[in-house]
């Protein structure tokens, strides 16, 4: 068996550089971290969007004809013209999906136009699939941006196995029935013949919205792996909580090179505690309630002052997006008022970084950092407080964590969770982890160690191919969500 990715973008992409001439970079984001390593050892094929459009690049299969070669599996680029992009990316995929599966409805834009541009799409990838995939091969689909393939390819009378999986949250009935295709998005969904997700919760969620609206689907199971049948046909349900490659993060932090990075960082603020966030540019990281939370702390405890420093790094998104260029200039304006109101002689309280980390530079601030603040206002998993947790091998960090990180389910035995949504209680719990005793520390710090590892990026792998597979998981031990009300931390099961 061959395994074909699909993903909107390709893991890496086409970029122009000073001097015009085209590149390949690597990409970012989740997504790719994740799979990047999986398709690097086992081999077969990516498909996706070369990140430029016709009109820029007329054929980028140029530019990825040695992609075997050079990266051990074969990047397949699918052409997107600059209307299509913009109905189809911007549009429908980030003006009405992204911000109404993060429960930020306000914010959703229903244009009946992007519908009609993410079909096509969405058909697009559809054809390049029939091109390149054979019979026994498994089509690995990913993502919000394309859950209407796996009902193309029905229309294409494809005889293929197919698998979703959705890295972002599912949201609850009361929200999903704002969304004015919600029949077309399920019954796309229950073509597949594997459809996962990141916890439980976004299971249950995807489990209420079938039995609710499509009665006809019968649903049945516990455990990890449920079943839904449709007539005839059968496909199976799951929650599959994605991680990190673990031990490699873990070799990275330990070379030489890092530690002396690691170094320099903390002796740029000698004396002092470092807090640690890295977010993509994105409304829903919570990034302005993080700034301030920290404002909050300094202003209710001028002890603080001078003692500690929140370093924290934002990675460029969706920049052409207006939205995210208002959102840009609110963090923009909360960094410069609060270093503006505390900073004192060579003492600033945040140093800002706007760009990508990579390879031993980000394993460089995950080791010199004494926290990692993660505060999403919701997200499917978020991978940054696993490479933390993987990568600070000193083993006396801290972990602040949103209790809407889907990475909760599983790190709440050992991180700090919080309410991004309260500032002020934010504040209290960054002060809890910062003078947190180091016995406590290094207790909390083994249980979160001990949790990536034992449930890495190959574990996610096997379990979900094996699910593919239709083998049984009975062996597979299910995470019971983070639940903030107690009298509903029982409800794991459906």
């Amino acid at each position: 068996m061959s395994l074909v990715v699909v993903s909107n973008r390709l893991p890496f992409t086409a970029v122009r550089g000073e001097n015009g001439e085209w590149q390949v970079e690597p990409g970012s984001g989740g997504l790719v971290t994740a799979l990047r390593p999986v398709l690097g050892n086992r081999g077969g094929r990516w498909i996706g969007w070369s990140g430029a459009t016709e009109e820029e690049l007329p054929d980028a299969r140029e530019l990825f004809q040695d992609s075997q070669h050079r990266f051990g599996y074969e990047l397949i680029p699918v052409p997107l013209t600059t209307a299509e992009r913009d109905g189809f990316y911007a549009g429908f995929s980030n003006e009405i999906v992204w911000p109404l599966f993060h429960d930020l409805i306000s914010l959703a834009n229903f244009d009946p136009s992007y519908w009609a541009a993410y079909e096509t799409v969405n058909e697009r990838f559809a054809d390049t699939i029939m091109r390149v995939a054979a019979p026994d091969d498994l089509v690995w689909v990913h993502d919000y941006h394309l859950m209407r393939v796996a009902t193309a390819l029905g229309a294409r009378k494809a005889s293929l196995r197919t698998a979703f999986f959705l890295h972002i949250p599912f949201p609850p009935l009361d929200v999903f029935l704002k969304l004015p295709w919600r029949f077309q998005v399920l019954h796309s969904l229950l073509d597949f013949d594997l459809v996962g997700f990141q916890t439980v919760r976004d299971r249950r969620n995807f489990i209420q919205c079938v039995r609710l609206l499509l009665p006809e689907v019968k649903v049945s199971g516990r455990g990890a792996v449920w079943t839904m049948r449709i007539g005839e046909r059968e496909l199976r349900v799951g929650a599959f909580a994605i991680s990190v490659d673990s031990a490699e993060f873990e070799r990275r932090a330990e070379r030489a090179e890092v530690a002396e990075l690691a170094q320099e960082i903390r002796e740029r603020e000698p004396g002092r505690k470092l807090v640690l966030g890295i977010d993509r540019l994105d409304y829903t990281k919570g990034v302005p309630q993080k700034l301030q939370a920290f404002r909050t702390l300094l202003r209710r405890h001028p002890e603080m002052q001078g003692q500690v420093t929140l370093i924290q790094v934002v990675v460029p998104s969706r920049e052409e997006i207006p939205r995210y260029q208002e959102h840009k200039t609110l963090v923009d304006s909360l960094v410069g008022e609060i270093n503006g109101e505390f900073t004192r002689g060579s003492w600033a309280p945040i140093r800002y970084v706007h760009r990508s980390l990579e390879g031993e530079r980000l394993s460089a601030y995950y080791r010199a950092a004494d926290v990692a603040l993660v505060t999403p206002l919701k997200d499917g998993m978020n991978l940054v407080s696993k490479e933390y947790c993987a990568s600070h091998i000193e083993g006396d960090g801290v972990l602040v964590l949103s209790e809407f990180a889907g990475a909760a389910a599983e790190l709440q035995g050992g991180a700090l969770l919080v309410n991004p949504f309260d500032v002020e209680g934010m504040a209290e719990t960054l002060r809890t982890a910062l003078t947190m005793p180091e016995g406590a520390r290094r207790s909390r710090f083994r249980r979160l160690r001990r949790t990536v590892r034992e449930r890495d990026i190959y574990r996610w792998l096997d379990t979900f191919l094996r699910a593919a597979a239709d083998h049984e998981l009975a062996d597979y031990p299910l995470v019971a969500d983070y639940l903030p009300a107690a009298a509903a931390r029982s409800e794991i099961a459906g």
